[in-house]
């Protein structure tokens, strides 16, 4: 087979640490190749030297059959390679079209820079990508979504035949996955190869065509999707099998930590009740975007659903509750809330992991002064979940995902919390690590917490739960054993409404 561009050989270090260890990497065109490993397993080091990052100790880099290197990502887009990194490149104060053409830009008859044909070119790169977006728009004015399409259109429009798209999804709800799924189909269909990292085995095994993974640095191997598995390939990932993830479940819950009852969360909606009870886990599972975030915010005040109430350490609620007071109440009831956006709603990333674990500590205080005053606690919730870091005084957005989520989590583990709320608590986290995060939820619920918790992912919902309340349609269509439970069971049981 013909290949677009063949790596042979790749090793890189930084510092003594060896990164890349003699990794080979070819991929054909009109593929979606999939580039999966722990963090630090190599994939970024490795996509940022075939896009002009980095520059390799050894190895070599073929095009067409020719040796290859690229200076930088300037050489390595003329030659025809496009990256879409999770950073995104674009500038925010500058518009669509200057972004496109930074660096070069069309100078028009008299010397000056031809603005007109930017935003007609432009124009015409992002409607390939079915965007309608004005060439003027700032990009500060986009949303996520659209920033990483109009990285893509960057690329189109400058030819590239290989694309590279480092967690392309990781800020995106599930109309826009379907939006850019279709966008890579659409460049492959055209011959172009794709490069996809991602740690969700469900986008993986929905778009791509095959599949390299990478351990230590090191080449574990590349295998076409059909014809492995996905507990088969996190065996290659991390050496052990899907179920091996999970923890034991509990076999024994006790008396009712929350209970929600008359939940109207849309006036056209059913009214529904739960129940999260003393030692379990409870899992609201369902089809993206059917109410559950809607019926975990609402008892935070974050949600205004028609009616209801919920009744907390024997004390009964109304909803909804204000917004402006409802974490802080459901904080004095001894409720902790995990957001789904830990960056830009949970942790404070420019401050050290032992502020952040504080912050749920001081009260109203600052976070900087009582730092000192719970060392103890914070080193024991460190060192309790796991935390990799330098230590106390370590920046938390320097840290890997996992490790700023489990600093998310020791927050409020380090209070008297007993019961949690938490959104995807997994987004953008290696397999190594969800297992670690997997292991502290089960050690909080064996411990006598309650955990209410919502996830895109079945699987792991499944494998993580007692108990899952499948939800459609804003109201609760069927609770299962989470042990008993199959993806399809799920589905069948969210559509047959």
């Amino acid at each position: 087979m013909t290949h677009l561009i063949e790596m042979s050989g790749i090793s890189k270090a930084f510092g003594g640490s060896a990164a890349l260890r003699n990794v080979s990497l070819a991929l054909a065109p009109g593929t979606v190749h999939a580039l999966m490993g722990e963090n630090g397993a190599g994939k970024s080091t490795l996509m940022k030297i075939l896009a002009g990052v980095h520059q390799p100790d050894s190895g070599e880099i073929r095009r067409a059959g020719r040796t290859v290197s690229f200076a930088n990502p300037r050489a390595a887009l003329a030659a025809g390679i496009s990256t879409v990194f999770q950073e995104l490149s674009l500038l925010p104060n500058m518009t669509i079209a200057e972004n496109l053409f930074l660096g070069r830009e069309p100078i028009g008859r008299f010397g000056s820079i031809d603005r007109r044909r930017m935003r007609e070119e432009t124009k015409g790169a992002l409607a390939r990508l079915g965007l309608t977006l004005d060439p003027d728009t700032l990009v500060s004015e986009l949303s996520i979504a659209e920033r990483q399409f109009v990285e893509i259109a960057h690329g189109i429009d400058a030819d590239a035949d290989i694309f590279i798209l480092d967690e392309p999804t990781a800020a995106l709800n599930a109309a826009d996955v379907e939006v850019l799924n279709r966008h890579i189909r659409a460049l492959r269909d055209e011959g172009k190869a794709v490069v996809y990292i991602s740690h969700r085995m469900d986008e993986i095994f929905a778009i791509c065509d095959v599949v390299t993974v990478l351990k230590d640095g090191q080449l574990v191997g590349t295998r076409p999707l059909t014809d492995i598995t996905p507990s088969a390939l996190i065996a290659m990932m991390v050496g052990r099998e899907l179920e091996a993830l999970f923890p034991e479940r509990s076999d024994t819950a006790g008396d009712a930590a929350l209970s929600i009852s008359g939940l109207r969360l849309e006036p056209d909606a059913r009214p529904f009740s739960l129940v999260v009870r003393k030692g379990e886990i409870v899992g609201l599972a369902g089809l993206e975007g059917q109410g559950q975030q809607k019926a975990l915010r609402a008892l935070i005040g974050q949600f205004a659903p028609v009616e209801g109430t919920f009744t907390r350490r024997g004390e009964t609620m109304r909803l909804p509750v204000p917004k402006e007071s409802g974490v802080r109440r459901w904080q004095a009831r001894g409720g902790a809330f995990v957001p789904e956006d830990r960056k830009d709603e949970g942790l404070f990333l420019g401050h050290s992991v032992g502020q952040n674990i504080a912050m749920a500590l001081h009260g109203g205080r600052s976070a900087i002064r009582p730092a000192k005053r719970y060392r103890d606690v914070i080193a024991q919730t460190m060192q309790r979940l796991g935390v990799k870091a330098t230590g106390p005084a370590a920046i938390v957005g320097a840290l890997s995902g996992g490790n700023q989520q489990k600093v998310l989590l020791g927050r409020y583990l380090a209070t008297d919390a007993d019961l949690l709320l938490i959104e995807e608590p997994t987004r953008g986290v290696d397999v190594g690590a969800k297992a670690e995060i997997y292991r502290i939820l089960r050690d909080f619920a064996k411990a006598g917490g309650a955990v209410l918790v919502l996830s895109r992912e079945t699987l792991e919902l499944i494998g993580l739960c007692d108990r899952l309340y499948v939800i459609h349609d804003n109201t609760i269509v069927s609770e299962m054993q989470a042990g008993e439970a199959t993806e399809h069971g799920i589905l069948d049981a969210a559509l047959s409404t």
